[in-house]
Formats: C-alpha cells, structure tokens, sequence
C-alpha cells in the first residue's frame, strides 16, 4: 500500500504545479455553469418543479455537475491508450506492483487535485452568485462522500476499460469518444436522467453511467434518501468493482497480445 501512496502523492504533486491551467479551467467552468443555469432555469419557466427538481435543485444540479467535470475526467482521458501506442507502457511493467493498481493509484491523486481546485473552489464562487442547496444531516454528508469515491471508482474502471481497446486496435480513439459520449449522456451530465422519457431512465439504470455522476447529484440533493440511498450505493460499488474486474481482464488478455506480437 505504501508504493500505491507515494504514486498517488506524487501525481498529485505534479498536477498542482499547473496552477495556473487549474485556474483557467475553473473560470471556464463558471462561464459554463452559468449558461448552463439559464437554460434549465428557462426550461423550467413558470413551474415550480420538474421531475422532482425546483429551481434551487437545478442550480444545484448544475454546479456539482460542473464542479466534477475534471475530478470525473467527464471530457476524456486517453493516458493509457497513450503509454500503449508509445510503447511507454513497457517501463511500468518493469514496475513491482500490479498495472490497474498503479494506474488507479495515479488517478487519484489526479482527481484528488480537480476536486480541490475545480470542485471545491467552484462551489464557493458558485455560491456567491447563485443560492445553492446543501445536504441537511451528517448522514447525508457521508452519503455524498462514499458516493464521490464509488463515482470516481466508476468512471476510472469505465475509462480503463474502453482504453484497453488499444491493445487490439491502432486506431482507438474513435472507440473511446464514443465511450466518453455516451457516458455523457447517460450518467446526468448533459441533463438530469429524470427529465428523460422513462424508457431511457430504463436503459440507462441497465448501465454503469448513472453511478458516475447522477448517484451523486440525486443523494446530495436529498432526492433520494433512506433505504433507496444505501441501495444507491450498494449498487454504485458493485458496479465499481465490476468494472474494476472487467478492467483487470482485459489488460490479462491486452498485455498476453502485446507479448506475443512481440511488443
């Protein structure tokens, strides 16, 4: 566990020497977040709620969406494909430790960095021009706190996975910004699931994607709570670890490829 830490604290070292992206990236976050306010505030109109949200949820909503976008890497990640294609994937072989571990161990520091910088920091900017809704027990605070963690498990077992897809084909990133869609789509993130027709909530709830970001939004908001909150995230963590599993096997079987071709 100790070499995992060290990883995990160096990388986080290494993204907070760009501080000045960070703070770029926030700004543009804060642009987006409130245009992306007045249109579902628009939507909205004269109601006082849609699907369950009123229109402080919808800020809400909208500024945890926006506040995770890097901490998720909602807009892509292609590091892996990257090391695969270089052939730079070699070096982490020589490594001790097992490859998703090292992997995830970065990721984390990564994310842990986006979620200070760009999470955190974005809400309190947030909440100076808009008036947000919070979580109301400590209950619900720990429940939001587990499901930060399961959503990042999640989304790093979903982007691991469609990144092993370079391990069999040249030409991968076309399959992985078809990954990265339509987890957008899937997860909350363009709109909340319940504003979509119920069969698309269907299909959706049959996919990982919901447990990315849309868990998170509907447990902070106090959408859902009680018995269907601990069953959210027991779900949420099963799909983590499915994920991570299905993760493991195809870089066994990626890895098997590469040595036999020689690389």
């Amino acid at each position: 566990m100790r070499i995992y830490w060290e990883i995990s604290r160096r990388e986080f070292r290494r993204h907070m020497t760009y501080r000045a992206a960070l703070l770029a990236g926030l700004a543009t976050n804060l642009g987006f977040g409130v245009m992306r306010v007045a249109v579902l505030l628009a939507l909205l109109g004269e109601r006082q709620d849609a699907a369950g949200y009123d229109a402080g949820d919808l800020i809400t909503y909208v500024a945890l969406t926006q506040a995770v976008i890097a901490y998720l890497s909602m807009f892509g990640w292609f590091e892996l494909m990257n090391v695969i294609h270089t052939g730079e994937i070699s070096s982490d072989l020589l490594k001790p430790v097992g490859l998703l571990g090292i992997w995830l161990a970065r990721d984390t520091g990564r994310a842990l960095v986006h979620l200070i910088m760009r999470g955190l920091l974005f809400m309190v900017f947030f909440e100076f021009i808009y008036q947000l809704t919070y979580p109301q027990t400590l209950g619900q605070w720990l429940a939001v706190v587990i499901a930060l963690i399961n959503g990042l498990l999640v989304s790093f077992g979903w982007r691991f996975v469609i990144n092993t897809a370079s391990f069999w084909s040249p030409q991968a990133l076309g399959i992985l910004r078809f990954g990265f869609i339509i987890s957008w789509f899937f997860s909350g993130f363009l709109m909340p699931l319940s504003f979509f027709p119920a069969w698309v909530q269907r299909l959706a709830a049959w996919t990982p994607f919901p447990h990315m970001l849309n868990t998170i939004v509907e447990i902070y908001t106090g959408l859902v709570s009680g018995p269907e909150m601990i069953k959210l995230l027991i779900s949420q963590l099963a799909w983590a670890l499915g994920l991570l599993l299905l993760a493991q096997l195809l870089l066994r079987l990626g890895l098997r490829r590469l040595v036999i071709l020689g690389g």
